[in-house]
């Protein structure tokens, strides 16, 4: 019986990395096919991922792990998303915005540290207007000529959008979050719209930006044919960036008493996230270190090849409470650049603080 059963469980895992090795070649798996891996508990088999899209992902960047500096601006934010810490009708949170003076403090100080992307991170704040955006992208430009600015900012018309890039913005991260419509308005009040969502992307894209797409792992009522769609949405969208991280709660929303997303679905979709599109950038997020003490190296030895050290000011860094829990030793942060890249050099990788424009750019040059 014992020989039967290893015997299948031969089988099985020749089946799956089999799977495997048709995607790390390109050929287009089956939804189903997709699922198989998604649904994969045998740890050899997904440790067979995690490899073979580590080793995609140095045959495109080398050894490189990019640095971005971000700054969470402010934490107002027009929208009431179900899952979100700083929804607005979260009463319990206290809110805050940095001045134009003190954005361009943390670029300067940034840029002194030897980064060359910013990322401005912030609710859908009114308050900081089309013009006022713009102001401070072309300011950072004019400044730091040879940076990257980076918006994540939410949805906005195509004239505003235009505007910025005009500015100078290179980027635009806007997570789709969700695939699925039903599901996306399951996570989001009804005044927000799965369509919406998507038109912003596609304008994005068609405007110039490199352009950064993203779903939650584990959110409330995903399945894995929900993660399965939203594989094959950014198959087909073939984003520039993927902001991929656990779900995580936060303790004043609706979906306080639901679980995090686990470690190893969300490992699983950066590694397929990776072979299907080998050029792309992926972030090792800060939630996926905040689900698991070692989550920021999983997610590099599952192909991620981005980390985002916190540059926003020690005053306010904790009050940017998407989600409970947020890491906030101090390692995470800016400041402490040196001992980021004493560690990843501890295992095989340089951080690189230079502008590290994605590769799928070449696809629309």
């Amino acid at each position: 019986m014992e020989r039967k059963e290893n015997r299948q469980l031969d089988e099985h895992r020749q089946k799956q990395m089999l799977l495997i090795d048709q995607l790390q070649e390109k050929t287009i798996l089956t939804a189903d096919e997709l699922k198989e891996l998604l649904v994969e508990r045998d740890q050899i088999v997904i440790e067979y991922l995690c490899k073979k899209a580590s080793t995609i992902c140095e045959r495109h960047y080398g050894r490189k792990i990019y640095a971005r500096a971000l700054i969470e601006f402010t934490n107002y934010c027009r929208n009431d998303c179900l899952y979100c810490g700083i929804r607005s009708s979260n009463k319990k949170i206290e809110r805050y915005r940095l001045s134009d003076q003190e954005i361009f403090d943390c670029v300067n100080e940034g840029y002194q540290l030897g980064f060359r992307t910013y990322v401005l991170q912030g609710g859908e704040d009114a308050y900081y207007t089309k013009r006022k955006i713009g102001m401070i992208v072309k300011k950072i430009k004019e400044n730091c000529p040879d940076c990257a600015v980076t918006l994540s900012f939410g949805e906005w018309d195509r004239a505003v959008y235009e505007y910025w890039y005009e500015c100078g913005a290179d980027r635009y991260l806007l997570r789709h979050e969700t695939a699925d419509k039903m599901h996306y308005q399951t996570l989001h009040p009804c005044k927000m719209s799965f369509d919406h969502r998507r038109r912003c992307l596609s304008i994005l894209k068609e405007i110039g930006y490199q352009t950064g797409a993203g779903c939650m792992i584990g959110s409330p009522g995903q399945t894995p044919d929900l993660l399965v769609k939203d594989l094959l949405y950014m198959k087909e969208f073939q984003p520039h960036m993927a902001g991929i991280g656990p779900f995580i709660p936060q303790k004043d929303t609706p979906f306080a008493s639901e679980p995090s997303g686990t470690v190893a679905m969300t490992l699983k979709m950066l590694a397929i996230v990776r072979l299907l599109l080998p050029k792309i950038l992926l972030p090792s997020t800060t939630a996926l270190a905040t689900v698991h003490p070692m989550g920021r190296d999983y997610g590099i030895f599952a192909g991620a090849n981005v980390l985002m050290p916190n540059l926003t000011p020690q005053r306010v860094r904790g009050k940017y409470i998407l989600y409970d829990n947020k890491i906030s030793t101090g390692a995470e942060s800016a400041q402490k650049i040196a001992f980021l890249k004493e560690k990843l050099n501890a295992v095989g990788y340089e951080l690189c603080m230079e502008r590290g424009d994605s590769l799928m750019q070449e696809k629309i040059q």
